[in-house]
Order: C-alpha cells, then sequence, then structure tokens
C-alpha cells in the first residue's frame, strides 16, 4: 500500500508538468479560450492528461474528413475497389456492337483519362471493331446535387469540383472545371474507343442504363485504404465527398450527402463517441453547419487506434509534421519532426489540428475566430504537438 501511494504521488508532478507546459504552448494562440476546444490522453495510461472545453461544439475545418476516414474504412473496408463499368445495349453482330455503349460511373473520385484508354484497349481486345450507336455517359448511382449543404457559392469548382457517380480528372477539361463532367466524361471515352480503333457510329451523351445490358468491362480505383491516405495527406475536399456519397450508396441504398452522413454519424455512435452538439453536414469540412468537439474527435481517433483492421491505414494515412502532406511546413525540428502524424484543418473561421504524438499520445485542437487568426492559432497547435512528442 505504502509503494503505491509513493508511485502516485512521484507520478502527479510528471502528469501536472505536461498539463502546464500544454497550457502554456496554447497561450498566444489569438483565440479566444472560449473559441477553443482541446483534449489530450496518454495512450499507454488511458488517462487524459489535459482538456479545454472538450465538450464545446465549434467547426472543425478538415478536421470532419478524420470522421469520414474512419467511417469509410470501417463500413466500406480498406480493401474495398469502386468499378467504372462499360455496357452494351444491343448485341454483338461478328465485330461490331449494335446498339450503344455505356459508361456507368459508381463513383471513383481517382478516375482518369489512363483509365478510359485501358477500357477502350480492353473493349477492342474483346472482339468489338466498331459500335453502330454512340456512347451514353449514366451518372445515376448519385445523385445530382453538385455540392454539399452549408457551402458557401464560391467553394463550388473552387475548393470541390462538381459531385457526380462519373467523373475524370476531377471534371478538367482544357485546362478548366467544367459544369458537366459525365457528359466529358462521355466525350472523352467515345475519342479513347477511336483511339484505339474502335469506329463509332453515334455520338456521345448522357442516359441511364437500360434493364437488361450486358456488361462488358470494368476499372476499378485503388483501395479505400490508398484513397483515404490520398484524402487526409493533402486534405482533398473532394475525395472526402465523394466517400460520403459512396457510403450513402453502398451503405444505405442512396447515393447522397444526407444518407452519406447518417452512416458516419452511426459509426461515431458505434464507437461510443461522445455525439452532443455533433453536426456533420458534409464530408470536407467545408459546410458552416458542420460541428465536431475536441472530445468527440480525440475519442473516434482512440477507437480506430484500438481498432486493430483500420488502426494502421488511418494512422499512416496523415500528414507526418515536417515531412509530407499539409505538415510538411510545419514543425520541421525536434521532438515533433518526423513523429507527428495530425489532420490538420483550415477555413477563414476554424483552425484545427488532430491526430498523434509518436504512438504514446493522442490528441484534438480546435480553434474557431470570426475570423480565425490562422497564422497565430497554427503556431499553437504546433507547441502543442511538439510538447506532447517530447514528452
Amino acid at each position: 500500500m505504502a509503494l503505491c501511494a509513493l508511485a502516485a504521488l512521484s507520478a502527479a508532478p510528471a502528469s501536472a508538468g505536461v498539463a502546464e507546459r500544454l497550457d502554456r504552448a496554447l497561450r498566444g494562440s489569438g483565440v479566444a479560450w472560449s473559441a477553443q476546444s482541446v483534449w489530450a490522453m496518454n495512450l499507454e495510461t488511458g488517462k487524459v492528461v489535459f482538456t479545454r472545453n472538450p465538450g464545446r461544439p465549434l467547426r472543425p475545418a478538415s478536421n470532419e474528413k478524420l470522421t469520414v476516414s474512419v467511417a469509410a474504412l470501417e463500413k466500406l473496408g480498406p480493401g474495398y475497389r469502386i468499378p467504372t463499368r462499360v455496357y452494351g445495349e444491343g448485341r454483338l453482330d461478328g465485330t461490331v456492337w449494335r446498339g450503344r455503349l455505356v459508361l456507368k460511373g459508381f463513383g471513383d473520385p481517382t478516375l482518369r483519362r489512363g483509365d478510359l484508354d485501358a477500357l477502350a484497349q480492353a473493349i477492342r481486345k474483346g472482339g468489338i471493331r466498331s459500335v453502330t450507336g454512340g456512347v451514353r455517359g449514366d451518372e445515376s448511382h448519385f445523385d445530382a446535387r453538385r455540392t454539399a449543404p452549408g457551402w458557401k457559392a464560391s467553394y463550388y469548382k473552387l475548393e470541390c469540383p462538381p459531385l457526380t457517380a462519373l467523373i475524370v480528372d476531377r471534371g478538367r477539361v482544357a485546362g478548366r472545371t467544367v459544369d458537366g463532367p459525365a457528359l466529358a466524361a462521355a466525350r472523352a471515352f467515345r475519342k479513347a474507343l477511336l483511339a484505339a480503333g474502335v469506329r463509332v457510329g453515334g455520338r456521345a451523351g448522357l442516359g441511364r442504363l437500360k434493364a437488361g445490358a450486358s456488361e462488358l468491362v470494368t476499372t476499378l480505383s485503388p483501395p479505400v485504404s490508398r484513397i483515404v491516405r490520398s484524402m487526409n495527406r493533402p486534405s482533398d475536399n473532394f475525395y472526402a465527398e465523394m466517400l460520403v456519397k459512396q457510403l450513402g450508396r453502398v451503405r444505405r441504398g442512396a447515393g447522397t450527402t444526407a444518407a452519406g452522413t447518417k452512416v458516419v454519424r452511426n459509426v461515431l455512435r458505434s464507437r461510443g463517441v461522445p455525439m452532443a452538439g455533433l453536426r456533420i453536414a458534409d464530408g470536407s469540412g467545408l459546410s458552416e453547419l458542420d460541428r465536431l468537439t475536441a472530445r468527440a474527435v480525440g475519442r473516434l481517433l482512440l477507437s480506430a487506434w484500438r481498432d486493430k483492421a483500420i488502426a494502421s491505414h488511418l494512422f499512416l494515412s496523415l500528414p507526418v509534421a515536417g515531412v509530407n502532406g499539409t505538415l510538411e511546413d510545419r514543425m520541421r525540428r525536434a521532438p515533433a519532426y518526423g513523429r507527428v502524424r495530425a489532420k490538420t484543418g483550415t477555413t477563414n473561421n476554424a483552425s484545427a489540428l488532430s491526430g498523434f504524438a509518436r504512438t504514446k499520445w493522442v490528441f484534438s485542437i480546435l480553434q474557431n475566430g470570426w475570423p480565425v487568426p490562422w497564422l497565430s492559432a497554427r503556431k499553437s497547435q504546433d507547441r502543442f504537438a511538439q510538447v506532447l512528442a517530447g514528452s
């Protein structure tokens, strides 16, 4: 009994010292204390070592993508691949397809023109030398809404391409983002067929796949684990929103942001994340309606850390301090350099940093302002992470 008491007394000053240094790190952020939500836990002991308004709902900016990451890894699976398929409506007569081809998208945000070239080559290798009809693009796997709730009008195209189940090269054509990515994809596929030596009698357009069509060829996206990494490291808004719609379609039968965010909320709830005050309106964190708390983000990260099925995929998806992604130019000195993996978040009214310091600490910092002083806010977040990395 005496030894236990002595151990507790000797540990108390060290723990208190960390909390005091974390408190000092946040000073000078330029953010009102009432507009900060902060939480940090020791992964080895399970002890929460620092909090400041941990249950206060604030705008999370791109820390919202952490919720999508966990939901996608859990509900779709790290190895899940998103298809893009070519169907034939009609029949094959020797080397002639009598009818039209349909390029149907299933929400692959990574689809490139090189993939269309490969599909066209596969059509030719399959024995088709000409198509009497045209090419149609089918984007019906998702709804027709091109943005998410709560977005500023300026976010369309500037912060995220149009959301659709069929989009190639993020909707870029001749150096600009088009309003009709699915039609652009159908046109690009027709060109790819011609380049592959397949004659196409009709033009490119849009249309829904008819019942009884024959599946001809398919291309698959990289696995979800890689898509999540490509989302988190550069903080890609488009990938986040497309994953949300994918979750809605696969898990609830509706390719909508609303259905997808329901899946995300259910995942958080099932993982024991405190839901009080949380509002998840989109996947990217661009929405003015989004609200998270530092305790919720921290508990979500903790649950993922303890989940062997997704832990490594989430951890490796996060930017590394001073090395890559959105942290490449931050914390470029020890002890945080190379030892902090965390998701950043920045809008004009929110700044955030949440993740891991070494494999010892998990933390979340959400800071809001109108506007937020992002430079001083980031510096305070970096000081906070430096303290944890060196403790």
